[in-house]
């Protein structure tokens, strides 16, 4: 199960770029339900994710390089492309997965954190660099992203 509170970022800590990063490309086999391609550094996985904002079951295969080509020109949409920094959250155990987007995301910015349960994701206060809670909209899910035609 993930669950997890995201966040739309305008002005990131002066740092983040200091953190341990991974290169990320994602893509878009179906949408509902979700069924995502991608890459990140040298792996490779297939995830399923089930409907839900807060709290949704996901499952990761693993894929070889060739078989990520393969599926790659068979996603709808967009190819997704950011870089995922990885910044502890001081004073507890949780890390911020701060995504800094390129190609026709350029420029924009979402902070994840993933709780171990829904309570703790409810009673979460998020740091004063975080923006706007985008987390029951919807509007920022990658896979809503990578469909958009208005960019």
């Amino acid at each position: 199960m993930e669950i997890e509170r995201k966040y739309l970022i305008t002005a990131p800590p002066p740092d983040y770029e200091s953190h341990p990063f991974h290169v990320i490309e994602q893509a878009y086999l179906c949408t509902e339900p979700v069924v995502r391609i991608r890459r990140e550094d040298e792996t490779f996985c297939l995830t399923y994710k089930s409907k839900g904002l807060l709290m949704r079951e996901e499952y990761n295969l693993p894929l070889t390089l060739n078989a990520y080509r393969h599926l790659l020109p068979k996603c709808d949409g967009i190819l997704l492309t950011k870089r995922r920094y990885l910044i502890p959250l001081e004073g507890t155990d949780l890390t911020v997965e701060l995504d800094v987007f390129s190609g026709k995301y350029q420029g924009l910015m979402l902070a994840e954190v993933e709780f171990k349960s829904e309570e703790e994701a409810r009673r979460f206060v998020a740091p004063a660099w975080f923006g706007r809670d985008v987390t029951f909209s919807g509007e920022y899910q990658n896979s809503r992203l990578a469909l958009r035609t208005d960019i």
